[in-house]
């Protein structure tokens, strides 16, 4: 029996630059989910509707790439990757290039949607990549990925403001679709061949992640740990264009993408993350985010001020957030694919729900927060998901504990029993 830390027999090498061209993969893709946001204000003047209206059009492509997770990423795991990465590369293209060609918001809403779903590829190449290396490479192979992840998130509003208040709100999409046509080509001929881990049914690989929720206690562990993290996350950056724009500071949203690009310094941190988690273990890092996530809340509630110190605060703080919530995302994913290395499609299907679930609810507590008790509102619920994200913490470690008790003593019954 192979073991599991190992990949098999048959799987391909992982070459030292295929994951800074897989991680390039990740920014890329998901930037196309998240520049539409930028867009809002320049697509209701185009149409002649409200900047609510508008921004619909990013909450559909949002909604449409949690849909994508559940329903495309399990297919990992039945399906030859290279090809199913190529298709869908190719079907976010054509959806990009129908959106930037919409007539009337409708089209747009719909191109939108296919966009999301589509847009799901650096949640098949995360689970790749950790099939095709050891032990010990996986975290920080998994870091490089998810710093092209994140620096994609981060990159992408300053992508769509910028881009779009100089050439118009279309230039961003078609922009998108022929980056997105080129990745496809560079993956097709890049991406090694491997074998589908499983033959199961499509409606079998869809109540696999459910159901490994419940047997796997790592797996609901790590999508705890996340989503509450990304939550308070998802509540700082929704929240900061208030702020910003608010009377407080008074400025436009183009200083929230200046933010975003300061932000973006944080992907270099997730590589040295993986390589920590390969030292340390993921529940080390852990509680180092934890801590992080709880000390930039307390730097963030100096942004309220209102002054050029506040304004530094707010640097410092969201910097210091976009740390501990990436490094988390590695920690977590290295635990996870370590757990059964023929459902690492499915795995991650289940903890990506839970993460994004956990930032689309940090982001509408966020709105609230702000609305009642302004920004130390919003602060303050940051540093209560990261107190529960402690108190998770605490009782896993309980948990461990108690288990590795148990094991010496069930060795010596057994032992007596012979």
């Amino acid at each position: 029996m192979p073991c599991p830390d190992l990949p098999p027999p048959s799987a391909p090498a992982l070459s030292r630059r295929l994951p800074l061209v897989m991680a390039l993969a990740c920014g890329v893709s998901v930037a196309n989910v998240y520049f539409p946001q930028a867009l809002a204000p320049l697509i209701a003047d185009s149409f002649g509707i409200t900047a609510d209206a508008a921004a619909a059009v990013a909450t559909v492509t949002q909604l449409g790439y949690a849909v994508g997770i559940f329903f495309l990423v399990p297919l990992g795991d039945r399906l030859p990757r290279r090809p199913l990465v190529t298709a869908l590369l190719a079907v976010t293209a054509l959806a990009l290039l129908a959106a930037a060609l919409a007539p009337a918001t409708g089209a747009l809403l719909a191109a939108g949607a296919v966009v999301g779903v589509a847009t799901v590829v650096p949640q098949l190449l995360l689970p790749m990549a950790a099939g095709l290396v050891s032990a010990d490479r996986r975290g920080a192979v998994i870091g490089t990925l998810q710093g092209g992840l994140i620096g994609g998130i981060l990159l992408a509003r300053t992508f769509g403001s910028t881009l779009g208040e100089q050439l118009g709100w279309r230039a961003p999409y078609l922009v998108a679709a022929a980056l997105t046509v080129l990745l496809a080509i560079v993956l097709h001929t890049a991406l090694p061949d491997t074998a589908p881990a499983v033959r199961e049914r499509y409606s079998a690989l869809l109540a696999a992640g459910v159901r490994m929720l419940r047997t796997e206690p790592d797996l609901r562990r790590s999508a705890l740990f996340q989503a509450t993290l990304f939550g308070g996350f998802s509540a700082a950056w929704t929240a900061l264009a208030l702020l910003i724009t608010g009377p407080r500071y008074g400025l436009n949203t183009q200083v929230v993408g200046v933010l975003a690009l300061i932000g973006a310094a944080s992907m270099f941190c997730a590589p040295a993350a993986g390589r920590w988690v390969d030292r340390n273990g993921a529940d080390r890092v852990n509680l180092w985010c934890i801590l992080a996530t709880l000390t930039a809340a307390a730097v963030l509630a100096a942004g309220a001020a209102g002054s050029w110190m506040g304004l530094a605060a707010l640097v410092a703080g969201l910097l210091l957030l976009d740390i501990a919530v990436q490094c988390s995302q590695v920690a977590n994913q290295a635990r996870i694919f370590a757990l059964r290395p023929e459902a690492r499609s499915r795995l991650n299907t289940a903890y990506m729900t839970c993460s994004f679930l956990g930032g689309s609810a940090g982001s509408w507590l966020g709105i609230r927060a702000y609305a009642q008790l302004s920004w130390l509102g919003v602060c303050a619920l940051i540093g209560v998901l990261a107190l529960l994200a402690f108190t998770l913490y605490l009782t896993g470690a309980r948990r461990q504990q108690a288990r590795a008790a148990e094991q010496p003593a069930a060795a010596q019954t057994e032992l007596r029993a012979r």
